[in-house]
């Protein structure tokens, strides 16, 4: 069994490797009647999309979206929306297939679980497959007009000082060295009731998709790790809310802190960014959103009203 999907009733799918012909995804789920066209999710493509300046990956891709299926006369069709983006810029001749496994990549790891390996830029491990879920999370965001996410990029190299952060990503860069980043996410007017208790909590689920994140090594729910720091007269509902309580959303702001560690590809070849958490940003939102719209689906399904 292979695990390529996310979500209850919003499903999405993605597919492809970073040096395949294209990438591209299923979101199955999705109400009809929806307003959805190109030019919506190419909006956030652009925010994560490769060569755009010196502190992210030169991979010169365009990431121009098609709709393939599930849109009609600019609505959803309440069918699975099929999304996909070609591979303009592959250069796969950067990773011969005897190439030796890269340190902090999942080349050992897939090959050992499957017995091969797809060594052009890692396959499906790749970050490349995340505009994939950029593409499902502009969906997702139709589905909760209510909410506003916000994602923004609050430490880089263990810095706050934004002052600082070009100066670093020029140093690591030219030195073939990488940086981590912290990203800081911010979804508000979420209604109170969504998510579940025990085994779909909100918060939970928020953790998860984050996590699956590639390069994610934590995940912070409201104060996260500083709660523990607190005594609980500091801690009270209202002073420092994460949004949620018993996994069902309160009708607070939901804050979700993520972690990025530094860019494993680090004086190899290849073309990779010096801190992956700056284009991971976009990511992050988009599986907020993902979460969130399902979320509004399962508390449609199971209580009623909109």
């Amino acid at each position: 069994m292979s695990v390529n999907s996310l979500g209850h009733l919003l499903r999405l799918t993605t597919w492809g490797e970073s040096h395949g012909p294209a990438i591209g995804c299923v979101v199955d789920g999705c109400p009809p009647g929806i307003e959805l066209d190109e030019p919506w999710v190419q909006r956030w493509l652009d925010l994560r999309r490769p060569g755009t300046s010196a502190q992210v990956s030169p991979r010169n891709e365009p990431d121009r979206v098609e709709i393939l299926s599930g849109v009609y006369d600019g609505r959803t069709t309440g069918t699975p929306i099929a999304m996909v983006i070609e591979n303009i810029d592959a250069r796969s001749g950067d990773y011969p297939a005897d190439a030796p496994h890269r340190a902090g990549h999942a080349d050992f790891t897939y090959e050992v679980k499957y017995g091969l390996r797809d060594p052009r830029g890692g396959g499906r491990a790749s970050a490349r497959e995340t505009a994939m879920r950029v593409a499902g999370g502009a969906v997702a965001r139709l589905v909760i007009p209510e909410v506003e996410i916000a994602a923004r990029v609050i430490e880089i190299g263990g810095e706050a000082d934004e002052g600082q952060w070009e100066a670093m990503l020029e140093s690591a860069r030219s030195g073939q060295d990488s940086l981590g980043a912290i990203v800081e996410c911010v979804a508000t007017g979420v209604p109170a009731g969504w998510g579940a208790p025990v085994y779909a909590k909100l918060d939970a689920e928020l953790a998860a998709a984050c996590m699956g994140i590639n390069a994610v090594k934590g995940v912070e729910i409201g104060e996260g790790f500083g709660a523990a720091r607190l005594k609980g007269s500091q801690n009270k509902e209202g002073m420092r809310a994460s949004g949620i309580d018993g996994g069902i959303s309160t009708g607070k702001p939901i804050m979700v802190r993520v972690a990025f560690k530094p860019t494993s590809s680090i004086g190899i070849g290849g073309r990779h960014d010096p801190c992956v958490g700056i284009r991971g940003t976009p990511v992050v939102e988009a599986m907020v959103a993902l979460v969130l719209a399902d979320h509004k689906l399962l508390h449609r399904a199971q209580c009623g009203g909109q």
